[in-house]
């Protein structure tokens, strides 16, 4: 990331004037943008040639004189001449930040696009390079945002005295904020009046200044595959809620930093002959973090409840009474058959879809695997790279046609996939030497109604192998 040559922040103007040197289109732009404020927003030039309709103004078509600089917060000059230098070498001489209209090099501070719901304010800003992508930007989020957020902001802070008294842990104030933010039934309750939103937060704060203290939550949250644009937006937001985020190794360092930057990172990451933390270890944290009275995120790759190992997790929460909550993610399995338009389940096809894993699988349940795929179910392998080929020829020992469509996809969901096509058979072969990263394994019929045109075939990959 590079850095910025401004630094963005909201300047003062209550009480003060915002002069604007020029009375054509350009400050016109620029009245439609301060008028915003509560400053007085002074028009001055010779010739106005504008009606600044709708706008609150107060005009005056004369030169320019420095005294029309008293008071003033800041100055934007949209003309050029005598006047425009003359105002622009006033405003230096008493250092009042300057904008000059399209000369960034002249210009003191840069006007951001901006998104208005006082007293929330969202700027975008180009530092004057590329102010149509600002506005497309700004456009973007603002169809995004909720419309009483600003509702929101101002409840939130008629509170604030009262938040203060009734909780003193800032830990504790700083979670009522945010679930007063983030909640359906406040938002509900605004939609039909200020004061019954205040009634419902009142109530909630209440509920909060009651709680036992020193009690924390766990949440176990699934990450998804890898690609942080496929986390949840409950993932998203109890992330950000987090005083700790306890992360396995599999999830990407991008993900874990959409938490909240001061939130506590613990990696407790396993991985295939290396266990740096045992998983007893593991409840112990997550049981000993909550007992301090902190909220933790337990982020999962995948979702938590497949070969997630949470159901452990889950049974030592609820044996110390700890409150906790799951939260889905989009499984491997599913990130690879989305992947490549793989209809698991496909009419007359397959009518079911068996998830499993290689790893430890005895004969009997490779022989279930076999008889289940015969009757029209889909199988997705969790798990089986280093085992492929012994399980593949097991599942053709066990009845299934050599001939059954397979395919294999390495770092499901994330852009650096790679995928692999072919039949069981040849996937006895081996695959050793596919792309480094978790590799599902889909079999069945239903495979080949996947899009797999930019897969490596499985024939030569074993080809290579042999």
């Amino acid at each position: 990331m590079g850095e910025l040559n401004t630094f963005p922040l909201s300047y003062k103007v209550e009480g003060q004037r915002i002069v604007i040197i020029g009375g054509g289109e350009e400050a016109l732009n620029k009245a439609r943008l301060v008028t915003k404020t509560t400053a007085l927003v002074v028009i001055i030039s010779r010739h106005i040639s504008s009606d600044f309709p709708g706008l609150s103004i107060e005009r005056v078509e004369r030169a320019f004189v420095p005294a029309d600089l008293d008071s003033t917060a800041l100055v934007f000059v949209a003309e050029t001449g005598v006047d425009a230098e003359l105002a622009k070498s006033e405003a230096r001489r008493r250092g009042i930040p300057l904008n000059v209209v399209d000369v960034p090099a002249e210009c003191d501070f840069f006007t951001p696009s901006f998104i208005e719901r006082a007293p929330i304010t969202i700027a975008v800003s180009s530092e004057g390079d590329a102010p149509v992508l600002a506005r497309l930007l700004r456009a973007r989020i603002e169809a995004d945002l909720p419309p009483r957020v600003g509702t929101l902001a101002r409840l939130a802070g008629s509170l604030r005295e009262r938040v203060e008294a009734l909780i003193p842990s800032n830990a504790a104030r700083r979670r009522f904020y945010e679930t007063l933010v983030t909640s359906p039934e406040i938002d509900t309750a605004l939609s039909r009046s200020t004061a019954d939103g205040r009634r419902v937060a009142l109530g909630l704060l209440d509920t909060h200044a009651t709680e036992a203290t020193g009690q924390g939550f766990v949440h176990l949250i699934g990450a998804g595959p890898g690609a942080e644009d496929l986390l949840t937006l409950r993932a998203q937001r109890l992330l950000q809620e987090a005083d700790v985020i306890v992360h396995d190794q599999l999830v990407p360092n991008v993900v874990v930093e959409m938490g909240r930057r001061d939130a506590q990172r613990i990696c407790v990451g396993k991985s295939k002959g290396s266990h740096s933390i045992s998983q007893h270890q593991i409840n112990h944290l997550l049981v000993t973090l909550a007992r301090e009275g902190k909220r933790v995120a337990r982020l999962k790759s995948g979702d938590p409840l497949i070969f997630g190992r949470a159901g452990e997790e889950l049974a030592a929460l609820r044996r110390e009474g700890i409150p906790h909550a799951v939260v889905p993610g989009i499984t491997a399995a599913l990130a690879a058959a989305a992947d490549t338009a793989t209809p698991v389940t496909l009419r007359n096809v397959a009518s079911g879809f068996l998830v499993a894993t290689a790893h430890g699988a005895d004969d009997s349940e490779v022989a279930h695997w076999a008889a289940i795929a015969g009757q029209g179910l889909t199988l997705g392998i969790y798990m089986g790279k280093s085992v492929a080929a012994d399980v593949a020829a097991r599942l053709i020992a066990a009845g299934m046609s050599a001939a059954t469509p397979v395919g294999v996809v390495v770092n499901a969901g994330r852009p650096n996939r790679s995928l692999h096509f072919g039949q069981l058979g040849e996937l006895s072969a081996g695959i050793s030497d596919i792309a480094p990263g978790p590799a599902l394994i889909l079999i069945g019929e239903a495979v080949a109604a996947g899009d797999w045109s930019a897969a490596t075939a499985l024939a030569e990959r074993t080809s290579q192998v042999a």
